[in-house]
């Protein structure tokens, strides 16, 4: 962990149990909330919750708390229209002009598009590619990528070639691509890492990567404006009306923004804390990895309601490389920057606010690791970050 943002294993530790408590705690009310549910259905009065009946009546309690239908939100987001959102949204934050060059430079697949990068002042940024749609062959999920980093090293300025690979599923011909909002985030939490490339300043191409608990952190924090009413009333028109997310649905999202955060927490948190106690063992050879997760678990008090994310033998965090061995906690130390950085951004009252944006451009996105990366949060929000911000955003109490 010595070129980690956290450094010292104990630090990491630290935080995953501040926020264990608060998890566990939401998981025994969720449980609750699921039992008196599936007590009333017909030869369940002495129903016990297994961990394999959590998502399964997390659902009915999300109906009857939220009323909100997934289907209700996907008309509003159309694939292209949020393309064109995430630009805008560069364009406002960081002076970014996003224009379609695609048939003019060569790609390695006809579904790829390209757009020329500029500044403000019209200075020649870089290139981003955009691989939208699934294909036979090509890798599942999303991810971000670069051709080419921004450097000086070899002699001139070699700008960035970023890159946003996704697997959406064309409509029939004609018909638009909807997506949901799920989908919408994770498209500008990669363009959030295409950002962070395109933004660099970096001069020696061995700084353009930043440490493994803070990489997360600028794609994380971009999700953010998926839902901020700038881009809903401009992007998020109804695909059949062109009218823009009602207000009462935008505050049935935000009340269900909460929902099940006990079990997503507890979830992570068990395989992270595995994870780090594993690699902190002075003679690992000997562990027996079901003993281990077994005295782990009970050691921590996790509820057993809740099955691990990642049980040890497909782990793939600890064997595939070094890049993320005593990692997994890395996610949970990104988003505490993250949700602190969406309250700068809410106590300035703009969620578009030029000084947080020129502060979050200087001091995050354009220097790489060329500066400690704690110094630079120091320097962007005048202080270390709030981990009460996290347990806000999640909904659970902070004392």
């Amino acid at each position: 962990m010595a070129d980690t943002m956290a450094v010292d294993p104990a630090k990491a530790n630290d935080l995953m149990m501040r926020v264990w408590p608060a998890a566990v705690a939401r998981v025994k009310e969720e449980v609750a909330d699921m039992t008196a549910i599936a007590r009333k259905e017909p030869g369940n009065r002495a129903f016990v919750l297994e961990p394999w009946d959590y998502l399964y009546y997390a659902e009915k309690v999300r109906a009857k708390k939220y009323a909100l239908d997934q289907t209700q939100l996907t008309p509003y987001f159309e694939l292209g229209h949020m393309i064109d959102a995430s630009f805008y949204m560069a364009e406002r934050l960081y002076g970014l002009r996003f224009t379609e060059i695609s048939g003019t430079v060569p790609v390695f697949h006809p579904d790829v598009r390209v757009w020329k990068v500029e500044a403000a002042d019209g200075r020649y940024v870089g290139l981003f590619y955009g691989d939208y749609f699934a294909r036979a062959g090509k890798r599942s999920g999303a991810w971000a990528t670069s051709y080419r980093r921004h450097e000086t090293f070899t002699g001139g300025t070699l700008t960035p070639l970023a890159s946003n690979n996704n697997n959406f599923v064309r409509g029939a011909a004609g018909a638009p691509v909807l997506i949901s909002l799920d989908d919408a985030e994770t498209l500008f939490h990669e363009f959030g890492h295409a950002l962070h490339g395109l933004l660099s300043e970096v001069n020696y191409p061995g700084l353009g990567t930043t440490p493994r608990d803070f990489v997360e952190y600028p794609s994380q924090v971009h999700e953010q404006w998926v839902l901020s009413r700038p881009i809903l009333d401009k992007f998020a028109l109804h695909y059949q009306t062109g009218k823009p997310m009602p207000p009462a649905l935008v505050a049935k999202i935000e009340q269900a923004a909460t929902f099940n955060q006990g079990y997503g927490t507890v979830e992570y948190l068990t395989s992270a804390i595995l994870d780090m106690r594993l690699h902190m063992l002075p003679d690992p050879s000997a562990v027996d990895p079901a003993a281990f997760e077994r005295d782990t678990l009970a050691a921590i008090g996790a509820p057993r309601e809740v099955a691990m994310r990642h049980r040890l033998p497909q782990f793939n965090h600890l064997f595939t490389s070094d890049a993320y061995s005593a990692g997994y906690y890395s996610y949970l130390w990104s988003e505490v920057m993250d949700a602190d950085t969406r309250d700068a951004f809410r106590e300035a009252g703009d969620v578009f606010d030029p000084t947080v944006a020129g502060k979050l451009r200087q001091h995050i996105l354009a220097p790489g690791n060329t500066t400690d990366r704690a110094e630079a949060y120091r320097a962007f929000r005048g202080r270390d970050p709030d981990v009460g911000a996290l347990l806000r955003k999640r909904g659970f109490p902070t004392k």
